[in-house]
């Protein structure tokens, strides 16, 4: 599209009377908004009327006072304590449960209130379950439930000597 001396003077005075870039387009025909942009830019013109301030007609209201800003005390640095030297924990000794009185039970004759503790090797045909009766809320027997839940020092203790031990290992074999 051409830009004609008769569409660049109707430009100018839809410009200057406040329509927007659409509504211009619109009465020019064939043109877009942002091709009215562009000329109008091309062209210097400035200083319309806002048509969103022309739109809008509305009474100012006051606005509420603010509150006044309270300055709050920082909250406490939280200081990194020194590490407590590591402490030692006796094991329990090791009990080995033997079972003469109990047969042990299969997987197909597991129930809620049987010991789930597996003893054997399960590719072996002599597999089987503790098969003594579970504590309250356990899958394990009393003395099965001892050895499966341990205190967390003590596992943390037994990580430590084993990483130790594995350390050791591992500097004598170099």
């Amino acid at each position: 599209m051409e830009w004609s001396n008769e569409r660049i003077e109707q430009l100018r005075s839809l410009w200057h009377d406040g329509l927007s870039a659409s509504q211009i387009a619109t009465h020019l025909g064939g043109i877009t908004r942002n091709a009215v942009i562009g000329k109008a830019h091309r062209l210097g013109l400035t200083g319309r009327p806002s048509p969103i301030k022309n739109r809008s007609v509305s009474v100012a209201r006051p606005r509420p006072p603010r509150r006044p800003r309270v300055e709050q005390a920082a909250p406490p640095r939280m200081v990194a304590a020194a590490p407590l030297p590591p402490r030692h924990v006796e094991p329990l000794p090791h009990r080995h449960v033997e079972l003469e009185d109990v047969p042990g039970a299969t997987i197909l004759t597991l129930t809620d209130r049987i010991c789930k503790w597996p003893i054997g090797d399960p590719r072996h045909p002599d597999f089987h379950f503790c098969g003594r009766a579970s504590a309250d809320g356990l899958p394990y027997c009393t003395d099965h439930a001892r050895r499966a839940y341990q205190p967390p020092a003590r596992r943390s203790s037994e990580r430590d000597s084993q990483a130790q031990q594995f350390l050791a290992r591992r500097q004598s074999v170099r």
